[in-house]
């Protein structure tokens, strides 16, 4: 969604100073931004809403150098209408998927065309560095309260829930790319 920009801890701590000069007021006015920002995009259907308030985030964030000095106004207002034109452009993008007859062909002789997503999956995961790897397995890890799980593992790393997010948000967007590159070539090496 946002190209090659990657959400920094410097960027990151000019976002909750714009947001609020007292640190502790800051990071509770940005937590009640990201909630409202997924109340929305939940109320408006979207199932990838915790991902979208992020990309949202990262947006504001990503623009804030240019517009700091001039933007009047709420900040919260500045956030709501970056999310409003993701919206949009996130329906603009699943509009595009039409569902598939139910009348599909058998492919039961195909099994290597239903096994070559796995394989790529795995391949691509191998090509991570071990720590993403590593956080990937921690954070996806089966249990009872994920929400608990992901919390303890962010206080672990010492960073935010959201970091914690937006950086397996990054890896599982790097994954994906590299597994729809290696389907597209039918699960050749390069």
């Amino acid at each position: 969604m946002s190209g090659d920009w990657e959400l920094t801890k410097e960027a990151f701590e000019e976002l909750l100073s714009w947001l609020d000069g007292d640190r502790d007021r800051a990071g509770r006015r940005y937590e009640t931004v990201r909630l409202g920002l997924i109340k929305m995009f939940t109320g408006r259907g979207c199932a990838a809403a915790e991902d979208l308030a992020d990309e949202t985030i990262n947006r504001v964030t990503r623009k804030l150098p240019e517009i700091r000095a001039t933007y009047v106004g709420s900040p919260e207002k500045y956030f709501y209408g970056v999310a409003k034109m993701l919206y949009h452009e996130h329906r603009r993008r699943t509009e595009k998927l039409v569902p598939l007859p139910d009348n599909l062909p058998d492919r039961a002789g195909d099994d290597r065309h239903d096994e070559l997503p796995y394989v790529c999956l795995e391949s691509c995961i191998q090509k991570l560095p071990t720590d993403q790897r590593e956080l990937l397995r921690r954070y996806y890890q089966e249990t009872a309260n994920p929400a608990a799980q992901r919390k303890t593992l962010a206080a672990r790393l010492g960073i935010t829930r959201n970091v914690l997010n937006v950086r397996v948000f990054r890896i599982v967007s790097r994954l994906e790319a590299c597994v729809k590159k290696c389907v597209r070539r039918g699960g050749e090496r390069n």
